[in-house]
């Protein structure tokens, strides 16, 4: 008994060591496991957070460029107004393009669809309003032609909102205004 130490064989070692190293390892697989299902789900809810922010921003931009044009039709005949709303329309056209351009690299194509669809719109109307601003229309443009597509415009927004809502999963509940 006092003679030199001797090792355990490999199977009596198994035998005393291995199921508290199996445990000890079992336990680190499922922490590691139960880390990346955080990491994922946090990851997740991330980029959910960042595509709402997105949807938010177009949004947003698309109906202050709409409210710009709107002002800009009826200041026509107000000259003193005109030097200001003239600079809220190419701030609000500024900031619409730089939302879209970013935009463009993150919805989804179910949404880019009608959000391109506004953008378009909202950049022909922008020519219109202007040539009606520099008195040099084309055949079609009027202050009534402007309106009626300001009109058909707002809808073509709530089309795209009820897209992101329902991209996001939103309640359909609501009338989309």
């Amino acid at each position: 008994m006092w003679g030199p130490r001797r090792w355990p064989r490999s199977s009596e070692w198994s035998g005393r060591c291995c199921p508290r190293c199996w445990t000890q390892r079992a336990a680190d697989r499922g922490r590691r496991r139960e880390q990346e299902r955080v990491e994922e789900l946090w990851e997740r809810r991330s980029e959910a957070l960042e595509l709402r922010a997105c949807y938010v921003a177009v949004n947003t931009a698309a109906r202050h460029y709409l409210a710009a044009l709107t002002d800009l039709l009826h200041a026509l005949g107000r000259d003193t107004e005109l030097p200001s709303v003239r600079q809220r329309l190419t701030a609000a056209r500024d900031q619409h393009r730089e939302v879209y351009a970013e935009a463009q690299m993150r919805l989804p194509d179910r949404v880019l669809g009608p959000a391109a669809t506004v953008s378009h719109e909202l950049g022909a109307l922008y020519g219109m309003v202007r040539r009606l601003d520099d008195g040099v229309p084309r055949p079609g443009d009027s202050p009534d032609a402007v309106q009626r597509d300001i009109d058909a415009l707002w809808e073509r927004l709530r089309e795209m909102r009820r897209a992101m809502r329902a991209d996001l999963g939103a309640a359909r509940s609501d009338s989309g205004r």
